[in-house]
């Protein structure tokens, strides 16, 4: 049976601006964006490494953006809000870790083949990562002397390491809403790194327990520790990917390298809900 061709109409043609201008490139500026992937050899894998790179800052910024604006929605009360934003963020942290597979293939020679053209160059110099870490609440005393150098970006993660993380949001939330929160939780010098509390957890057991009066900060503790560990995943595919193409060679920024990722890969960013489950469990 022959199939009758299609006719289109000029109401059903993709339309294009009167003056010739390619809109679609303009909106997202390709013309720009397109100009830069310039690898530094001629080694074939050299583009596909350069360009995950550029992807994964791409989703750092946006789950800045995102983090950011959740945290500024829990301080507010605006439960809603602040799990919707998380949420929003858990697909661009799906899409960071399946960035990955574009590197699964890279042996070590193809690395070795462009590695030295970046020199001292590290994803540990990233500062939109970085931004991420410190409200996810990983506040490394050593983090900001890399980034002596940049006084400018020094100062703006100074500012976001000095600001509560997104943890601290929701440990204020559950205080305002009746919770007991000590007090030096909630008055805590931000730039030291929280490890957990007993008291937090039992607060956030108390959430659970009665989740039929308390059912949108269940939502935001379950939203918060998929994120933390959608982060966990990350790292760990790192992890894999470095093993994969560099084995235990040390880094190209003066770090050990795979051995340096592995001693962060298991950081259980908003500790008390991680232990929250042991208590689950007994």
């Amino acid at each position: 049976m022959k199939t009758a061709p299609v006719h289109l109409s000029a109401e059903s043609c993709p339309r294009v601006a009167e003056n010739g201008a390619n809109e679609y490139e303009d909106y997202a500026e390709l013309r720009a964006l397109l100009q830069l992937q310039n690898p530094r050899t001629d080694a074939p894998a050299e583009l596909s490494f350069l360009i995950v790179t550029q992807v994964m800052e791409l989703y750092f910024t946006l789950l800045r953006h995102e983090w950011e604006r959740a945290r500024a929605a829990i301080l507010d009360g605006d439960v809603r809000t602040a799990v919707r934003t998380l949420r929003r963020g858990h697909g661009a942290q799906d899409a960071l870790t399946g960035a990955w597979e574009a590197l699964r293939t890279l042996t070590p020679a193809e690395f070795d083949a462009f590695r030295e053209s970046f020199g001292i160059a590290s994803g540990v110099q990233s500062v939109q990562y970085r931004h991420l870490e410190f409200l996810l609440g990983a506040r490394h005393p050593h983090a900001l002397a890399v980034h002596e150098r940049t006084p400018d970006r020094q100062a703006e993660l100074r500012a976001q390491a000095e600001a509560p993380s997104l943890y601290d949001a929701a440990l204020r939330l559950l205080h305002a809403r009746g919770f007991a929160i000590p007090s030096e939780l909630l008055h805590r010098d931000h730039v030291i790194q929280y490890v957990g509390d007993d008291r937090a957890v039992a607060a956030w057991q108390a959430v659970y327990e009665s989740e039929a009066g308390h059912a949108d900060l269940v939502d935001l503790a379950d939203a918060l520790f998929d994120t933390a560990e959608r982060q966990v995943r990350w790292k760990q595919r790192h992890l894999l990917i470095v093993w994969r193409a560099m084995g235990d060679k040390p880094g190209s920024a003066g770090t050990s390298g795979a051995q340096w990722l592995e001693r962060g890969v298991h950081r259980k960013y908003f500790p008390d809900l991680w232990t929250l489950r042991d208590g689950f469990a007994a």
